[in-house]
C-alpha cells in the first residue's frame, strides 16, 4: 500500500516548538545537572551557585533556540519548509515537491519517531524532522497503516517513542 497525503508546509514556530521539547525530552539528564550544581549552595554557602548554574541553563537552552531557529534559514534546508506531500510505503518517505520533484528518504535514516494524539513526528537527527499532522492524511486507515509500518520497523513500540531499532 502506497499513502499519499495531502500538502502540508512545516511553520517555523511548529518547527521550533518540536524542535525544542525533542532536546528537552532526549537530554533530560541535563535538569539533573542544574539541581546538582545549584545544591552546592547547601555545602559553599553562595547564592553564585544557583545564578552561575541558571545562567549557564539559561545560555544552553538559547544555544538550542538558536540552532532550530537557523536552520530554516539555510538553503540546504528550505526545502524541508516548503509547501510538501508525502508518500509513504514500507520502503521509503517520498517528500514531493510537485509531481516531478522530490526526495526519498530511506527508514533508515530515521532515528526515532513520536506519535502523539495530533501528529507523527520523525527525528532524521537532533535538528531535522518530518512532521506529519493526522489532518493530511485522508483516511484515518491511512495514518494507522503508517503507525504500523513505524512499529514493524521498530520505530515505536507499546508506548509513544523508540530509537533506531537493533540492526541485524
Amino acid at each position: 500500500m502506497n499513502v499519499k497525503t495531502k500538502k502540508y508546509k512545516l511553520e517555523t514556530k511548529t518547527y521550533v516548538r518540536i524542535g525544542m521539547m525533542g532536546v528537552v525530552r532526549k537530554q533530560w539528564w541535563v535538569g539533573l545537572i542544574v539541581l546538582a550544581l545549584c545544591s552546592m549552595t547547601f555545602l559553599v554557602p553562595s547564592a553564585w551557585w544557583v545564578i552561575g548554574t541558571l545562567i549557564a541553563l539559561v545560555l544552553y537552552l538559547l544555544f538550542w533556540l538558536i540552532q532550530f531557529y537557523g536552520l530554516p534559514q539555510l538553503e540546504q534546508n528550505k526545502f524541508l519548509f516548503e509547501r510538501l506531500s508525502y508518500e509513504i510505503n514500507s520502503k521509503q518517505i517520498l517528500m514531493k515537491l510537485n509531481p516531478r520533484q522530490g526526495m526519498p528518504i530511506t527508514w533508515d535514516k530515521i532515528k526515532r519517531a513520536r506519535v502523539s494524539g495530533d501528529d507523527i513526528t520523525l527525528y532524521l537527527s537532533k535538528v531535522q524532522v518530518i512532521h506529519l499532522p493526522k489532518k493530511i492524511f485522508n483516511t484515518d486507515n491511512e495514518r494507522k497503516f503508517v503507525e504500523s509500518i513505524l512499529r514493524r520497523k521498530g520505530y515505536l513500540k507499546t508506548g509513544e517513542e523508540a530509537t533506531t531499532p537493533a540492526k541485524k
